[in-house]
């Protein structure tokens, strides 16, 4: 690729769209970018866009992600957080970096794994992304076969589950049927934004331990 990828500058909010990107190209420009950066790849079939988030995304983020360890964890259940690693099948030609990821019912499968290949391992049980701006990711995580995928926008949380690889809108989560989320994390993220993160994760565990005596 005769394009240096080091000299785009992406703005916080904005995304640049390569077309006609090989496989090999991708894996170069994955290596160029690093692991230690802000901007985010998602890559369809010679489709690559690279966005950098807002800082606010950054915070909804980490608070959401908070609030999903805090009920895991009040759960005991065992659980792999692994951020935005890049997943990635080159057989599918497909990529993506989601902004969070949780492994739960598959935690066991990868534990102790430095590198995960989607050819062979199992995918997240669980993606998050924030203010999504690109049009494609859906597609790439239903092809990747992840089972549910959370997606935070405008002020709403909107569930996706997958059936027969194609993603529909739930009220609840298939990992936590038992739990009403989409307006509750709306609720503790809001709080944690008036009375402190600490503060809205502890409110939560309550929440959740209260939810669980009346079980």
């Amino acid at each position: 690729m005769l394009l240096n990828i080091k000299q785009i500058d992406v703005p916080p909010g904005q995304r640049v769209l390569l077309r006609d990107v090989t496989w090999q190209e991708f894996e170069t420009i994955l290596d160029e970018l690093g692991e230690h950066r802000a901007a985010r790849i998602a890559y369809d079939r010679g489709m690559l866009e690279i966005m950098v988030p807002f800082p606010e995304h950054e915070f909804e983020k980490e608070i959401i992600s908070d609030l999903i360890k805090a009920l895991l964890e009040e759960l005991d259940i065992e659980f792999l957080s692994l951020g935005s690693t890049t997943f990635k099948n080159k057989k599918m030609l497909q990529g993506i970096e989601p902004d969070q990821c949780f492994y739960i019912q598959n935690e066991s499968k990868v534990r102790g794994k430095k590198k995960l290949d989607l050819e062979t391992d199992p995918p997240p049980d669980l993606a998050l992304e924030i203010d999504v701006t690109s049009r494609t990711n859906p597609s790439i995580y239903e092809s990747l076969m992840v089972p549910e995928l959370w997606r935070f926008e405008k002020g709403r949380l909107q569930i996706n589950l997958l059936q027969n690889g194609v993603y529909f809108e739930s009220a609840r989560s298939a990992i936590f049927p038992h739990f009403d989320f989409p307006e509750k994390i709306i609720q503790y993220l809001a709080l944690s934004k008036t009375a402190g993160r600490n503060s809205a994760i502890r409110a939560f565990r309550n929440w959740v331990r209260e939810q669980l005596n009346t079980c």
